[in-house]
């Protein structure tokens, strides 16, 4: 595809690719692997997955896991493919300057909407749901994931069960890769209730997607089962689990004993992807991911409110060696948060190296001085701070030893304070209460660069913002050049802003890249329906289409 200058028109038209291929063909995402599909579901699969999925509105505050539950409970008018185009889900096309769903100037939205869909307690879905859905993410009251492009649709308009329209208040580039992650939710269900963030919804959800919500064992595992009513294709087993094993070890070992059928999120850790690739009965593979793996400093410490602060600390993490040591080679060494496969990523930017030296002399140059106990200090701030990750992730655990090491050579004091994943992405990541972690997180939407979410200065939640800034990073610069490049449909003009946002975010350093990562991924043989898809954030974005070959 060619991104060259191209027209508002052309962007637009791009925007809805697959929207005139999606009134012939609707379920363009079933996998060309799905030659002989059961006529009716059979068997099940078990997931294994190292973090709880907890979150079970999907237009709540949840991490990637999860999406994985999420994405076979429920869908969204759109979805999009392994290639990055859109293709239909809830809506029957999607909307192009062609087929009239996109107005010239991208103001004027207009969706068409399936009538055989309905929701699992078989109540039909319509325009009402998306109204719905769309009007309570912007709710002040409501504990909203992402606000970012629904802030600005105004004027929604029913026109029938099947048709919805709005109007955008300033036109929004990114805003069709947001619709692919923004699920519809029951209006018949939610509506009528007073607080949306507590209902029981939330924890027996009712969706219309693939599986139905079936049972949890809350720390041990989550069953959906099929829905032999749905729209689409699939789903061709009876039951998906999901079953939650913290300590990767552990996870690697009932994956080759058998006990789990798919190794999920966080996958076979690279230590031991030479022998898991050895392993009978078994499909093992390297996928690159979107994920990058950081370091998040909480910019609202003032153990890090000093550049040359952050920059030391980042020269002395050896994250080459962290590299090949722990992660056997696999990830890629990363200086941006997008993944450099991106259509937006810069690669020139400064090339990171392992310097105790140079992290030495910045700090003497910024006026840190070692006390009696070796740690630094300046103006009563102690250079000590705590690091966190989920516990039980081994190779986090031993790159936060590393770190421990290296960064007490030049005077500072990590102290590893790590918790269980459900407490670790809970309050404590989403609400900043933290010094750092170590995380991996996908900044892309889907293959938009759009970062708002993450870096703008209101999007920041124990400030009162809407969005995912937990790092509480603050750049004007940055907050001007997202809203810039939101309005622009010009794929090459919008690059060169999102290559300036990275090139500011790394002279910052408000989060330390260390890598992308490769991940390893296993199931049994037998089971098809398995793609890879970079523009999601789990493996399991198409449980549907997942069934035995027997």
């Amino acid at each position: 595809m060619n991104f060259t200058k191209p027209s508002r028109r052309d962007t637009l038209r791009m925007m809805g690719l697959a929207g005139a291929a999606g009134v012939l063909a609707p379920n363009l995402l079933v996998s060309p692997a799905l030659a002989n599909p059961p006529s009716t579901p059979t068997g099940q699969i078990v997931v294994g997955v190292s973090q709880e999925p907890t979150v079970f509105n999907p237009l709540m505050p949840r991490i990637e896991v999860d999406d994985g539950v999420q994405l076979s409970l429920f869908d969204a008018l759109v979805r999009i493919s392994p290639d990055g185009e859109f293709v239909p889900a809830l809506a029957s096309e999607v909307p192009t300057i062609d087929n009239g769903g996109l107005s010239e100037d991208g103001l004027t939205w207009t969706f068409k909407l399936r009538d055989d869909v309905k929701w699992h307690d078989g109540e039909p879905f319509t325009a009402e749901d998306v109204k719905f859905t769309l009007e309570l993410i912007v709710d002040p009251n409501f504990q909203s994931w992402r606000t970012t492009g629904h802030s600005l649709i105004r004027d929604i308009e029913v026109v029938s069960p099947t048709e919805i329209k709005w109007r955008m208040e300033e036109p929004f580039a990114p805003y069709m890769s947001i619709l692919v992650e923004t699920m519809m939710v029951p209006k018949h269900i939610l509506g009528p209730l007073e607080d949306r963030n507590t209902a029981p919804f939330n924890q027996a959800p009712v969706g219309t997607g693939a599986f139905k919500w079936g049972s949890r064992k809350a720390g041990d595992n989550l069953e959906l089962v099929a829905n032999e009513e749905y729209f689409g294709e699939g789903p061709y087993i009876e039951r998906l689990i999901y079953k939650y094993i913290p300590d990767l070890t552990v996870l690697y070992t009932q994956f080759k004993s058998g006990d789990i059928d798919i190794i999920s999120n966080q996958y076979i850790s690279p230590d031991n992807y030479a022998e898991a690739k050895a392993l009978t009965g078994k499909v093992v593979e390297v996928v690159p991911s979107s994920t990058v793996e950081s370091v998040f400093l909480n910019m609202e410490k003032p153990q890090f409110q000093d550049p040359a602060v952050r920059e030391a600390i980042y020269s002395a993490i050896d994250k080459q060696t962290i590299i090949d040591a722990l992660y056997y080679g696999l990830p890629t060494p990363a200086e941006s948060y997008l993944p450099q496969q991106s259509f937006y990523y810069n690669p020139d930017l400064p090339k990171h190296a392992f310097d105790i030296e140079k992290a030495n002399t910045l700090l003497d140059d910024a006026g840190w001085v070692p006390g009696d106990d070796g740690v630094r200090a300046k103006d009563g701030v102690r250079l000590s701070f705590s690091n966190s990750t989920t516990s039980g992730n081994h190779l986090r655990e031993q790159t936060q030893q590393f770190m421990q090491q290296t960064l007490g050579q030049i005077g500072i004091e990590m102290t590893i304070e790590n918790l269980p994943p459900a407490v670790m992405w809970g309050e404590y990541w989403s609400m900043s209460k933290f010094d750092s972690v170590i995380v991996g997180i996908v900044f892309t939407t889907g293959a938009d660069a759009d970062v708002t979410v993450r870096f703008s200065s209101d999007a920041i939640p124990a400030q009162g913002g809407r969005g995912s800034n937990t790092g509480q990073y603050k750049n004007t610069q940055v907050d001007k050049l997202l809203q810039e490049a939101g309005q622009i449909f010009d794929q090459q003009k919008r690059k060169d802003i999102y290559r300036e946002v990275q090139e500011i975010v790394r002279g910052d350093l408000p989060l330390l890249p260390l890598f992308q990562y490769a991940t390893v991924r296993g199931h049994k043989e037998g089971i098809k329906g398995i793609e890879p898809n970079i523009n999601t954030r789990i493996d399991t974005w198409n449980a549907s289409q997942y069934y035995w070959d027997k």
